[in-house]
């Protein structure tokens, strides 16, 4: 937008100019104007000839933000030097604070008493506010002080140049990379690729003022359009998408972007699709971009400008910048909606390329030692064996039990002491018992007594009477006899208590027929298995094995399998088969009874690969037969 001209200036005034010396300064103002090379020249230049546009101006200020910081300080007047340099103060922040165009009356001066004006007007670029621009006017009617703000308006793009020509170069990049950002949000909504990538054209069409924006995806070897500006149904086969989709994959092909009409001493490119898309839709300008991601394409951006219009630098450094961020999530939604055909297609062809082709040394080395391994395991063969947890057991078990109903009176022994033949375990009670006696030895004493005077007497009668009593004292402590024998607990045979403990019940009452000690002999045991129900289908009698039990885990003992019981037990959720095997007679004479560890039992040599799968192989085919019709 440029300012007007020298001799125009008079339809913003309320006159024509006074007299020559005001035109020619207006004219050596728009001559400073044009040879300005610094920013504060050009700034004050630019003051000057807008005050002469506005015309009646007695003050002005221009102020811009300063770089690198939050401030904003003055950088021109008019007059150059005023009397009062925070005349325009209040109406300059008022401005800043609400980003708008302002015009206030002042207080009547005069001789006709007419109200003079303040007007400002912010500066923005990309939106922003980046300075204002303020003047104070005479008075003159509504529609003159309109034209006054509009010329302060268009004066304005003249400083939004001058603040774009100067940027900092790393906050136009921060710029471009945050509407790239605020663009490519449209693609991570959770609506469907197919909607975001409309609302995504849609939004940088808008954004960059461009009559139409394509979004397509690389599948294969062409390209498919998704998604279009302002058009959220479209037909695939349409000429239109088909001129676009050809411009697209000339893109792709020459992996850069694509710009027709291209400025001159650019690099050399092919643009023959896009010069017909050009001519198909009449537009001003044509350019297409790829997405790429991990050095592939995914898909590719095509623009359409308007008629007249062209694809300047600026717009081309922000869709490099959007697709740049794109490409990566254009790749990640295609590829989260693809068919699991697709991914598993992909996912070979992948791996594939990493085999075959170059680079990848260590997933090439990895693949090999896979592969390797697979060989061996699926040639070499190694001992099949099942394990179980197991116990010993004696192969004989004696219990003792109690004689009689009474109570512990010493209990010298518990389990794991080994114990002789006939040695006392423990005793009961028997003070009753030895009072009972001796009452019974007396009552024989006395009946023998009678029983002598009775013959002494010759009383056959009385004698005979009295040997029937001897007979049932000699028969009652006959019985108190044999029940003071059992009131000691004594070992069957030599052997190792395995289970018993009277130690802390002394005094205790225990019944008769309640087991008290469980004795095994010190020599031959035999091995109790727990072997899952899964595993017994393999186990059968003659078949060996080696047991370690927790408390020598570095010692081996062999067995021999004697007994495959048929009832199985549940425990821990599962089901047991009990397995008997017979230790053999070079054991270890430091096991005993009661000790527990793990026993393998060795089938036969079987594929290793087999060994390790066929758990799983098994639960596959139950599984699969529990579905089957």
């Amino acid at each position: 937008m440029s300012f007007p001209k020298p001799g125009i200036h008079e339809h913003h005034s309320q006159g024509q100019v006074a007299d020559l010396a005001a035109r020619r300064a207006y004219e050596q103002a728009w001559a400073r104007f044009a040879q300005q090379d610094s920013a504060e020249g050009f700034c004050a230049s630019w003051l000057l000839i807008q005050c002469h546009a506005v015309g009646g101006v007695s003050d002005g200020v221009l102020l811009l933000l300063q770089p690198g910081a939050k401030s904003f300080v003055p950088v021109a007047f008019y007059p150059e030097n005023p009397v009062d340099r925070a005349h325009l103060a209040r109406i300059t922040e008022r401005t800043l604070q609400e980003g708008r165009g302002i015009l206030e009356p002042q207080e009547p001066a005069g001789e006709q008493g007419q109200p003079r004006y303040q007007l400002a007007y912010p500066v923005r670029v990309d939106g922003e506010v980046k300075g204002v621009v303020a003047v104070e006017i005479d008075w003159r009617a509504e529609a003159q002080l309109q034209a006054a703000m509009r010329d302060l308006q268009w004066g304005s793009g003249w400083l939004e140049v001058l603040l774009r020509r100067h940027a900092d170069p790393a906050q136009a990049e921060r710029l471009r990379l945050k509407l790239a950002l605020d663009l490519v949000a449209t693609l991570v909504e959770p609506a469907d690729l197919k909607q975001c990538a409309a609302a995504f054209a849609t939004e940088l069409a808008v954004r960059l003022g461009c009559d139409r924006v394509s979004l397509g995806l690389f599948r294969g070897a062409r390209v498919e359009v998704r998604g279009v500006s302002h058009s959220p149904q479209f037909e695939p086969r349409a000429n239109l998408l088909r001129a676009i989709e050809g411009a697209m994959e000339e893109a792709i092909d020459q992996a850069q972007t694509v710009v027709f009409p291209a400025d001159a001493g650019g690099p050399p490119v092919v643009c023959r699709a896009h010069e017909a898309l050009l001519r198909e839709t009449g537009s001003g300008g044509v350019g297409s971009f790829p997405l790429m991601h991990d050095g592939e394409p995914v898909g590719a951006l095509t623009l359409e400008k308007p008629p007249g219009g062209r694809l300047d630098a600026a717009t081309l450094e922000v869709c490099e910048a959007v697709a740049a961020v794109a490409g990566p999530v254009v790749a990640l939604r295609s590829a989260g909606e693809s068919s699991l055909a697709a991914h598993a297609g992909r996912s070979t062809w992948n791996l594939w390329e990493r085999l075959a082709g170059r680079g990848h040394a260590g997933f090439k080395l990895g693949a090999a030692a896979l592969l390797a391994i697979a060989l061996f395991l699926g040639l070499a063969a190694g001992e099949y064996r099942i394990s179980a947890n197991s116990t010993l057991e004696g192969a004989v078990m004696r219990a003792v039990s109690a004689p009689i109903n009474g109570y512990v009176k010493e209990a010298g022994l518990r389990a794991g002491d080994t114990v002789k033949e006939g040695q006392v375990i423990g005793r009961f009670e028997d003070r009753e018992l030895v009072l009972e006696r001796a009452k019974l030895q007396s009552q024989y004493e006395q009946y023998s007594t009678q029983y002598r005077d009775a013959l002494s007497q010759r009383d056959a009668t009385q004698a005979r009477i009295a040997r029937a009593q001897m007979a049932q004292a000699e028969a009652q402590l006959a019985l108190v006899e044999e029940q003071l024998e059992r009131t000691r607990m004594s070992a069957p045979f030599d052997g190792v208590i395995v289970s018993g403990d009277l130690s802390q019940s002394l005094g205790a009452p225990v019944e008769r027929g309640q087991v008290l000690f469980e004795i095994a002999p010190l020599h031959g045991f035999r091995v109790v298995l727990q072997v899952d129900e899964r595993d017994i289908a393999h186990v059968a009698v003659g078949q060996e094995g080696e047991l370690t039990v927790t408390s020598m885990p570095g010692e081996r003992h062999r067995f021999t399998v004697t007994r495959v019981t048929p009832v199985n037990t549940a425990r821990e959720g599962r089901n047991f088969f009990r397995v008997e095997a017979r230790l053999d007679a070079a054991a270890a004479a430091r096991l005993r009874p009661g000790m527990e560890g793990v026993g393998k039992i060795r089938i036969e040599r079987r594929k290793l690969v087999w060994i390790w799968t066929h758990g799983f192989t098994d639960w596959v085919r139950l599984w699969a037969w529990s579905w089957l019709p």
